[in-house]
């Protein structure tokens, strides 16, 4: 099959999809299928509440089975009898490839076992005080300009990418060009918004081929002691030649694409909560209360789908083998079955540590203490030297609603002035 011809296939199946879509959306009001346009990237709460509305488990109108359901999410998650793969090898259409995210056993359990020791909890704490230095010097220059300046591209894009990239072992790193490419890949989880998304995240793919393979052969001759230095190091044993970009690339887009979006959704929940705020700058050892309740309120990662490996019955329904769940991961956060008045942000909630905003089972996130780490520093430092630090301007959100946050988010403090136009 040429080349050309591929093309008008992939342009022919997005169009389609896109298509079945909006009928669903539109005509149907089929829940899954309004996730997917502007409603699921504003607001998708109320569509939880909707899919919760239909049972435990129910099929949407554009062919997968839906739930947001907290004990049929978290079956689903640690069911061994559910992959990230089909049984034949095949994944969502649209999607990016990233690697063990998309692997079912063993060649997940491979993978995850080499890079896991990176992420470890006490590997992630000797990261803390440079991760600290990053956000202090970020701050430095974002308040040294004495006007206002955007949350994202300041201070929650730049850190976690410095961080990312001093841990994979790649030097000199573009802070701003790889937080494009991140997030790049992390719209295009969700599905392709259009054949120009498409064409971005061909180039995207591309470049940091090129950049990962320079990287390669740079630790062949001088390695360290960087995870890339321990991949080349296992080139043909662990890991096969042709696993090492994509792994690679899972390694940059997680480590960049959960942190960014979990400071600026804390961030703004605070902000959106001034009593909460408050709380948090009069004791900011609350500030790991606030983490943990926006992964559950309003957390970076929404949804995450399981393709069945066998019949089986789920919540009394009958899933057939290769069929798709998607589990709301946003709308399991707020099961009243599990917590109390779920569509409140408490920083008092006993239980918010119950969410599956990291997934569950084998799946669950590696990068999940990294995470949590960086953003805690990140929001503390924030409203340590910023107490009084506030929104001006508009919020713009990230394309999809699979990946939650933002990508424009302007602030002013104490040390800066709000500039007002006209």
């Amino acid at each position: 099959m040429g080349k050309r011809t591929e093309q008008l296939i992939f342009v022919r199946d997005f169009m389609a999809e896109r298509a079945r879509i909006r009928l669903g959306a539109h005509l149907r009001r089929d829940p899954l299928s309004r996730l997917h346009l502007r409603q699921g990237r504003e607001d998708p709460y109320p569509l939880y509440c909707a899919v919760r509305a239909k049972g435990p488990i129910s099929r949407s109108t554009i062919g997968a089975w839906t739930t947001a359901d907290h004990a049929v999410c978290n079956e689903v998650l640690r069911n061994r009898q559910f992959g990230a793969t089909a049984d034949d090898g095949g994944s969502l259409a649209g999607s990016p490839q990233l690697s063990f995210l998309e692997m079912n056993p063993p060649d997940h359990t491979r993978l995850r076992r080499f890079v896991t020791p990176s992420f470890s909890p006490k590997a992630v704490a000797a990261f803390a005080p440079m991760i600290q230095r990053v956000v202090d010097d970020l701050l430095d220059r974002a308040v040294a300009r004495d006007e206002p300046f955007d949350l994202v591209t300041s201070l929650a894009a730049p850190m976690p990418i410095a961080v990312i990239t001093e841990l994979l072992g790649i030097p000199d790193a573009d802070a701003a060009e790889f937080a494009r490419y991140g997030a790049t890949f992390g719209s295009a989880l969700g599905g392709l918004q259009s054949i120009k998304h498409a064409g971005e995240l061909m180039q995207a793919q591309k470049a940091l081929e090129r950049i990962f393979v320079s990287v390669f052969d740079a630790r062949r001759r001088n390695p360290g002691e960087d995870v890339i230095s321990r991949l080349v190091g296992a080139e043909g044993d662990v890991v096969t030649t042709d696993e090492m970009v994509p792994l690679c690339t899972l390694l940059l887009i997680a480590g960049f694409e959960t942190t960014v979006n979990l400071i600026g959704n804390t961030t703004l929940a605070l902000m959106d909560h001034p009593q909460s705020w408050r709380r948090v700058v009069s004791d900011p050892g609350l500030i790991d209360a606030a983490v943990d309740e926006t992964l559950r309120w309003d957390p970076p990662v929404q949804r995450t789908a399981r393709f069945a490996l066998t019949d089986q019955t789920v919540a009394g329904r009958e899933v057939k083998r290769g069929e798709i769940v998607v589990t709301l991961l946003g709308g399991a956060n707020r099961d009243p079955a599990v917590f109390t008045d779920p569509g409140t942000f408490d920083l008092d909630r006993g239980n918010k540590s119950d969410h599956l905003a990291f997934s569950g089972g084998i799946h669950y996130c590696v990068g999940a203490p990294l995470a949590r780490l960086e953003a805690v520093i990140a929001v503390r430092s924030l409203i340590t030297r910023l107490p009084d630090l506030r929104r001006v301007g508009s919020l713009t959100r990230r394309q999809g609603s699979l990946i939650r946050g933002l990508t424009s988010f302007p602030v002013v403090g104490s040390s800066a002035k709000v500039v007002v136009s006209g």
